[in-house]
């Protein structure tokens, strides 16, 4: 099992009210979160303050999200 140091950024898919309970709950634990939606914003965005916008299948967004704002998806 690998263990994520607090202060990383955790990468969440999806943008919506579970999006947002997710964020909320690893704020309360000492992490920060991406969220990446479809989207222009959603309930999480409130919460989180990075957003990237793309398809859920674009392969080439989600490894951009991956190596430029988070390791842990």
């Amino acid at each position: 099992m690998t263990t994520i140091a607090p202060g990383s950024t955790i990468g969440i898919l999806g943008g919506g009210q579970l999006g947002r309970m997710i964020a909320m709950a690893a704020a309360q634990l000492g992490y920060r979160t991406s969220i990446f939606a479809p989207e222009e914003s959603g309930p999480a965005a409130d919460v989180s303050p990075l957003w990237t916008r793309g398809a859920y299948e674009d392969a080439a967004a989600l490894a951009a999200l991956r190596w430029r704002r988070c390791r842990h998806l």
